[in-house]
């Protein structure tokens, strides 16, 4: 890898990556299935923009802007009749889809639609796609891509930096050495699934292990495999592998104001069948929550404090770059009003032509 020119590379400033007020279109986590309840209602904030999300009576959830397109009521101050939320102020009924199907003082409700969102759920979450139509499935683990699985959440927490910074700590070859101490080389090969899924794969023997390996070599000799498949910039699985035994952690991230990140911690494991495969993997799943919540604890207080600016790339960091360069390929939306995000060059083209059609016209 040539350095030079990485460095200079590395002068043109990201669009989209470590951006607070840019986020990449696809699939956020909202809040856990478990917290809401048949025909409940209640209130989310997700990137900015206030939502509702209820479970209808058909045990299916809907997501939808907050505000009752009538006079602006909340309407997680409303109620879930069968499938259909109604406006607590006057009564206005929507279904599923958004469609009003009823006005208490009209005979017939107007062709009024409140916008709602694609949702889905699962890992035990309720997710919601922040564009017109999913362009992808559910973020997944390629190893367990139509596969069902046990999960374990995890700590959940704020870090004081953007959920990119926070991603990029999985693939950040240097500091599993300096904080972690645990692997003496750290080698990616990276392999891009499609437009929002990338994967950085690493397999690794040293002879300078961590306590952590020479744990493990008394009954293991083969390499370890580290991988990490991230979606959107702002999601991040992460699986540690000895041969057929395999353990998954899910960082799901989300933007908060000020460039701050929002994340949630789950453990994964495919599921097994039977009382034995059930106990099985509530211990796995337990003992990656151990492991995971190790490594956590070690990076916290880098990113509580960081202020990202990566000056003086270097070859160690080759798999960031690549990272970087993925991130920026995709479709960027806006904090807050969900709207295609735009560079300024195209914003001047597109006003310059309009003023020179206005003048044509006159």
């Amino acid at each position: 890898m040539n350095v030079n020119s990485q460095n200079a590379s590395s002068t043109r400033k990201p669009k989209n990556f470590n951006n607070p007020e840019r986020f990449i279109e696809g699939w956020y986590w909202v809040i856990p299935s478990k917290n809401l309840g048949l025909c409940e209602v209640k209130s989310v904030t997700i990137l900015g923009r206030e939502l509702v999300v209820y479970r209808g009576q058909d045990k299916r959830v809907v997501i939808c802007d907050a505000y009752c397109p009538h006079m602006g009521a909340h309407l997680a101050e409303g109620n879930v009749e069968g499938n259909e939320l109604r406006c607590l102020f006057h009564h206005w009924k929507f279904d599923a889809k958004g469609i009003c199907v009823d006005i208490p003082c009209l005979d017939e409700p107007l062709p009024i639609k409140l916008k709602t969102w694609p949702s889905a759920e699962k890992y035990g979450m309720i997710w919601v796609w922040t564009g017109e139509f999913p362009q992808q499935p559910l973020p997944f683990v390629p190893e367990l891509e139509h596969k069902d699985c046990d999960v374990a959440f995890g700590p959940r927490f704020v870090m004081n930096c953007h959920p990119n910074v926070v991603g990029i700590n999985a693939i950040d070859a240097q500091h599993f050495n300096t904080v972690h101490k645990l692997l003496s080389e750290i080698i990616f090969e990276k392999q891009e699934l499609n437009e929002n899924a990338i994967t950085f794969i690493n397999t690794t023997y040293s002879d300078q292990d961590s306590f952590l390996i020479k744990l493990i070599r008394p009954f293991y000799k083969n390499p370890v495999t580290y991988s990490i498949c991230y979606w959107y910039g702002s999601i991040g699985m992460v699986t540690l592998g000895f041969d057929l035994f395999h353990i998954h952690v899910m960082f799901a991230m989300r933007l908060l104001e000020e460039g701050k990140a929002k994340v949630q911690t789950l453990a994964m494991i495919k599921k097994r069948k039977g009382i034995l495969g059930w106990l099985y993997n509530r211990i796995v799943l337990w003992l990656t929550k151990i492991v995971g919540n190790h490594f956590i604890k070690a990076d916290i207080r880098i990113f509580q404090t960081i202020k990202f600016d990566l000056k003086t790339p270097i070859k160690a960091d080759q798999s960031i770059m690549q990272f970087i360069s993925h991130l920026e390929k995709q479709k960027p939306l806006m904090w807050k009003t969900w709207k295609l995000a735009r560079s300024r060059d195209i914003e001047f083209t597109e006003n310059r032509d309009k003023w020179r059609d206005a003048l044509s016209n006159d």
